[in-house]
């Protein structure tokens, strides 16, 4: 009888131990996730508004010629690691989080284009895309922070162009 329940008592600690380290292993994958999702979310957020303060920029500056200031703007694009950000997007994060970014990425697609294309900054074609993807960019932030678990925010991030 001893014997038994000596056997039962270290079953039980084996048992009990293993379930505490899967547990325990399980919040710590979870965090880790979290935070690959929160630097995936930062990094991605970061160069869509480095992105669209460069295109502005660039669309404002002399340029040599339409050519050169079209070269200037797809370079920008292609240099702001919007790319890189967006396939990490696509690879981590959850699928509403992947389409409202992929939004947003397309609605800056759309400004570069249009500059290319000669759009004046301000005009209203030129407002109404940055419209877009202030609208775009404001959902995209709210699913992140829905998927980290953080709170909704009371303020829109950047104020309608009309206020």
């Amino acid at each position: 009888m001893p014997l038994l329940s000596t056997l039962v008592g270290a079953a039980i600690g084996i048992v009990a131990t293993g379930i505490a380290d899967r547990s325990r292993w399980k919040r710590e994958d979870a965090k880790d996730a979290l935070r690959l999702r929160l630097d995936v979310y930062t990094q991605y957020a970061t160069a869509v508004k480095v992105l669209g303060e460069t295109l502005r920029a660039l669309a404002e500056r002399e340029h040599p010629s339409d050519d050169e200031r079209a070269l200037a703007l797809r370079e920008a694009f292609r240099a702001s690691g919007i790319a890189i950000a967006s396939e990490r997007m696509w690879l981590i994060a959850p699928q509403p989080v992947v389409k409202a970014s992929n939004r947003v990425f397309h609605c800056l697609r759309g400004i570069c284009d249009g500059y290319v294309d000669g759009t004046a900054v301000s005009s209203p074609e030129d407002r109404a895309r940055w419209e877009a993807r202030g609208k775009a960019a404001a959902e995209m932030r709210k699913l992140m922070r829905e998927d980290l678990g953080v709170g909704p925010l009371a303020e829109r991030h950047s104020p309608l162009l009309n206020d």
